[in-house]
């Protein structure tokens, strides 16, 4: 059996009188593929969020690989600046835009935490990026700056920059949804990649194909509540009316259609 990487119990996040994220639990084991779906304003990139404390819960529980967390203002288990450094060292997120640093190359821009934070020696990170952007099918674009790539190319770094850190937990927060349609391809294939190597992940999508062919399981978030879960076959057969809402509103005409891996496209694609 897998060894369990993630436990959140009862994560609550407000803002101001909207309650956002209304006790939310899950357990995530090493290895899983949890897609999480539902509509804007239901708390899902939130919930993500709050995984790596970018948006502090007010009350809850977390464990991560041996830090343990309470969320509670007046714990004295509430995370510590050098326990969130910690976490986030080892939680990789990729957004939705690309935050790359735009006066850095893009070899600086994967290189930059793991020689700050990791305290990689130059040579060493020089070398492990240059095989992450070979990899993605980038290397010839290592010195060129973020202005020069497309989108697609630029939700790659992205991602290469996070796997830079080697993290346990990768996170990605609707990572498409700015692209356009035809670049959206190349970065979903990236991360069926990935997901086929064993790494964690988490992901915030609207890609519902994807979704259902590479997922391990999935969430569907309803106003600040896991409302539906299951294996992703409840993407085809969904119990709740208010999943059959989301999903006719969503994908109408696409819910027959397959999220393809195809060798010839994506991650190689310059």
């Amino acid at each position: 059996m897998s060894e369990q990487l993630l436990k959140l119990r009862e994560i609550r996040k407000s803002f101001g009188e909207n309650e956002v994220l209304k006790g939310v639990s899950l357990d995530v084991k090493a290895g899983e593929v949890v897609s999480i779906i539902g509509a804007s304003g239901s708390g899902k990139s939130t919930f993500l969020r709050s995984i790596n404390a970018l948006e502090m819960p007010q009350s809850g529980f977390m464990e991560f690989e041996g830090l343990s967390f309470d969320f509670r203002p007046a714990s004295r288990f509430f995370p510590t600046p050098s326990q969130l450094q910690s976490l986030r060292a080892r939680v990789g997120m990729v957004f939705q835009s690309y935050n790359l640093w735009p006066h850095m190359t893009v070899l600086e821009n994967v290189t930059h935490a793991p020689i700050r934070l990791l305290k990689l020696p130059r040579a060493q990170a020089i070398e492990e990026a240059e095989a992450l952007l070979s990899r993605i099918g980038l290397f010839e674009k290592r010195h060129s700056y973020p202005s020069r790539l497309s989108g697609g190319q630029q939700q790659r770094v992205a991602i290469a920059r996070a796997l830079a850190m080697k993290p346990r937990l990768m996170l990605f927060d609707e990572v498409t949804s700015a692209l356009d349609p035809e670049l959206v391809h190349e970065v979903l294939v990236l991360m069926a990649s990935l997901a086929s190597e064993g790494m964690t992940m988490l992901l915030v999508t609207h890609e519902i194909a994807f979704a259902r062919d590479v997922s391990s399981r999935v969430l569907f978030f309803d106003k600040g509540v896991i409302a539906e879960e299951g294996p992703p076959d409840i993407l085809r057969h969904p119990e709740s009316d208010r999943l059959k809402q989301f999903l006719h509103r969503i994908l109408h005409d696409d819910v027959g259609h397959s999220f393809s891996n195809d060798q010839g496209q994506g991650a190689q694609a310059q």
